[in-house]
């Protein structure tokens, strides 16, 4: 039997406008277990690689699978349905299968769509194998968890518990030269050492599919991973993609001291909770070759900041951009506009507080509730979605109204805010210096983003 995954055409995302355009390690991480027990497979990242319409149908045609599994966040649910509709088309013979995000939480508006035969619901690399056996062997899918088909839905499958036995992603079936960071030239990739985050913020869809328990690879296994990246696929920079890659610090520093003692010659970024930074940290990482932390700022006001359930306070915040800006360290802050409760006079202030953090970059998306998320049920219950159109959830369209801005208002404000980070002279003259001219086609792309 073979499958074929399909990461649909992407017209926009909140990171690929930046020059961040990552591999999507999910369905490696999928194939790869595929490929272990024995089944062939191949990844068609459509994304990465700019693929048009006509293309991705000569290559399921040239594919020929008995599966086309195509993975679906909430933002692309709109691509991954067109790509579900082609495949059937093209390939009228396979099973048309979805996974991901949000047909794991809204398997039963998916599986309306006749081209849609099954959904994964969950983490897939043990459910995909099931499901392909049991179709090799003609078995009941009613025994295969984490599935949806009809209106049949199966059990929850468990997730998965040990995180060391999964393999390697199959990044040979990606097209790795696609990979960008922040439109630097260097071969680079994504890794996770961990599923899972139990501060449990209110807008997370990782966290509402991963569970509150944190799962993690050991320090052992990570490094092996980064070995064999670096010396046998010529990786030069990983970005970990955990929900919070410095949640417990002596595990980060164990991780630094064997990259260390086997001289990995690799730049690295990661996620990180402010109240997880320090100065020890933060200069053990840079020594290990981390270049960039990606933090959730989200407000400048307290009270907001309590309802995301965050954890946090203005003070940390400010803190350990501090403490990054003096060990020299590149950042990225994270904001989100329009939260309910959002006022002109908080949004604002949000703003200049960002610009007070002196962040190499910031990202400044507007509120969106993804499915799954206890976000995404308080505004449903609340009314406050005003745009159905889930190829809007992009993070930078707007969604929802306060009860001081509407929809024309918060996007005049987003403008406003990257307007107002990017364009001042001083960020780009520091800027410069420490990124070079590649900041200019960075800066330039996110003007086209939001005009």
């Amino acid at each position: 039997m073979k499958v074929t995954f399909v990461n649909p055409p992407q017209t926009s995302s909140k990171y690929k406008f930046m020059g961040v355009v990552a591999p999507p390690l999910g369905m490696a991480y999928m194939a790869a277990v595929l490929e272990e027990n024995g089944v062939d497979v191949n990844i068609i990242d459509a994304s990465a690689l700019d693929m048009s319409w006509d293309t991705l149908k000569k290559e399921l045609k040239l594919s020929n699978p008995d599966i086309i599994a195509i993975t679906a966040l909430t933002p692309t649910i709109t691509q991954a349905l067109k790509s579900a509709k082609l495949g059937r088309r093209t390939c009228p013979q396979a099973l048309i299968v979805m996974g991901g995000y949000h047909p794991s939480f809204n398997y039963q508006e998916i599986l309306q769509k006749d081209y849609v035969d099954v959904v994964i619901r969950g983490e897939g690399e043990y459910t995909m194998l099931e499901l392909v056996k049991t179709l090799e062997s003609g078995g009941d899918l009613s025994q295969v968890k984490g599935i949806a088909w009809g209106d049949t839905v199966t059990p929850s499958r468990p997730l998965v518990s040990d995180l060391d036995e999964l393999p390697l992603p199959a990044r040979h079936l990606l097209p790795l030269e696609n990979y960008t960071f922040l439109n630097l030239k260097s071969s680079m990739t994504t890794m996770i050492t961990s599923r899972g985050c139990p501060m449990q913020c209110s807008f997370c869809a990782s966290a509402a599919l991963h569970g509150s328990k944190l799962r993690l690879r050991s320090p052992e296994n990570i490094v092996d991973e980064m070995e064999y990246l670096v010396n046998e696929l010529g990786i030069e920079t990983i970005a970990f993609m955990d929900d919070t890659f410095t949640l417990i610090p002596h595990r980060v520093k164990e991780i630094c001291q064997l990259i260390k003692e086997r001289n990995l010659d690799v730049f690295w970024g990661c996620t990180a909770r402010v109240d997880t930074l320090n100065e020890e940290i933060i200069r053990t990482m840079r020594q290990a070759g981390c270049i960039t932390i990606f933090m959730g700022v989200e407000s400048a006001d307290q009270q907001l900041l309590d309802g995301m359930n965050k954890k946090t306070t203005i003070n940390r915040i400010r803190k350990a951009f501090e403490i990054s800006r003096k060990e020299k360290m590149r950042t990225i802050a994270s904001v989100v506009l329009g939260m309910p409760g959002d006022t002109y006079s908080s949004i604002k202030n949000t703003i200049n507080f960002v610009q007070e953090l002196k962040p190499s970059y910031a990202i400044f998306s507007l509120a969106t509730p993804y499915p799954g998320t206890r976000f995404y049920h308080q505004a449903f219950e609340e009314n406050l979605i005003k745009v159905k159109d889930w190829s809007k959830f992009t993070l930078l369209s707007p969604i929802m109204e306060t009860v001081e801005c509407s929809l024309d208002d918060l996007k005049k404000m987003q403008k406003k805010a990257f307007f107002s980070f990017y364009l001042r002279p001083s960020y780009i003259i520091h800027q410069v210096r420490m990124d070079g001219p590649v900041l200019l086609k960075t800066i330039a792309a996110v003007i086209r983003q939001v005009i």
